[in-house]
């Protein structure tokens, strides 16, 4: 009997073979694709976003000191004598010219008599002169000893009655009667009508600072209470450290309530200033710096990180002084999970 053997093509095999793999390899690349397009839509950050526009803003400026008296004085006698008589207390209001210490008076007393003699011998010495008596010189050399004494005389006097230099309140006694001075001040003076406040104000606004310029002046003690000063005296020059330069505020304080020592916040207004302004939620404080910056987006929805100049806090906004043109867009949620050149796409509707 023959035996019959089947047998199958190679080829129909090999073909199924085949097809198989075509149709593993097709699934593959599909796959890979897919993953490839969501990795892309991944790296693209949705985020919100604002224009950025110049507009006019107000520039009011706080800046803080201490009220100081507009003028001080020390009382003191540049001889070295005892002190007779102290006349006032501290606490006391004094006025220009009054007699605040009486010194010692030996040695003035002295003087005294000896330029009254002096001019007897002058007056009589003149006399003769008249006569034919002396001559000239005689005359002249008498004169100039007069002179001389009565200068003397009077820078005695001036240290023996020690007067008040201005008006104002005395705020320190530092000897009592009886008391060797060595040439040492006794008694302090101050000017408290008007006070003063010493403040730096930036170079920016040096050409807008003058005397006719009003400020505002608030201290905590009178937290309800604004007090008009005025701009007195501007330091001709710049601090090339700071970049700021002195000015003197002046405040009449008739009424006695500002009083040196106090801390002071003087207010400046310098009119309006064409700057750009961007929303407080796009400017972020760079961490362990004082720099801030902001995310702004490309042409080509990217964003750049962008370092900014901040001026002064508008309600929920910021002047910024350089570092943002006008029409730029920022962005404004979405910041955290930024870097630079991040790929963008713009929602509306989102939160941080």
């Amino acid at each position: 009997m023959k035996k019959v053997v089947k047998s199958f093509p190679f080829l129909g095999l090999g073909g199924g073979i085949v097809v198989a793999s075509l149709a593993m390899v097709t699934g593959c690349s599909g796959g890979a694709k897919s993953a490839q397009a969501a990795a892309d839509s991944a790296s693209v950050v949705a985020v919100k976003s604002e224009v950025v526009r110049r507009q006019s803003v107000e520039q009011i400026r706080e800046y803080t000191g201490t009220i100081s008296p507009y003028s001080k004085n020390m009382i003191a006698s540049q001889s070295a004598t005892r002190i007779n008589k102290i006349l006032v207390e501290v606490g006391d209001h004094v006025t220009a010219g009054q007699l605040l210490v009486q010194m010692e008076e030996t040695g003035y007393l002295q003087s005294k008599l000896q330029v009254e003699n002096l001019r007897v011998d002058y007056e009589r010495t003149k006399s003769l002169f008249a006569t034919g008596g002396i001559a000239k010189q005689q005359v002249d050399q008498l004169e100039t000893q007069l002179n001389v004494a009565e200068e003397s005389l009077a820078n005695l006097e001036k240290n023996t009655r020690l007067l008040s230099p201005i008006t104002g309140v005395v705020t320190q006694r530092l000897f009592d009667n009886g008391d060797m001075t060595g040439g040492q001040p006794i008694l302090q003076v101050q000017q408290l009508m008007p006070v003063k406040v010493m403040i730096n104000v930036q170079e920016e606004f040096f050409s807008l600072v003058n005397t006719r310029m009003t400020a505002d002046v608030k201290v905590d003690i009178y937290p309800d209470e604004n007090f008009l000063g005025r701009v007195n005296l501007v330091y001709p020059t710049i601090d090339n450290m700071t970049h700021t330069f002195t000015t003197e505020i002046t405040y009449s304080n008739g009424n006695l309530k500002m009083r040196p020592g106090m801390f002071a916040r003087v207010v400046l207004n310098f009119g309006s200033i064409n700057r750009v302004v961007a929303p407080d939620k796009a400017v972020i404080k760079q961490a362990g710096t004082d720099e801030r910056f902001v995310y702004v987006i490309n042409s080509d929805n990217t964003v750049s990180h962008r370092t900014v100049t901040l001026g002064q806090r508008l309600s929920n906004a910021y002047e910024i002084l350089s570092g943002l043109d006008d029409g730029e867009k920022v962005v404004t949620a979405g910041i955290s999970r930024l870097i630079n050149g991040t790929a963008v796409k713009e929602v509306t509707g989102l939160t941080e």
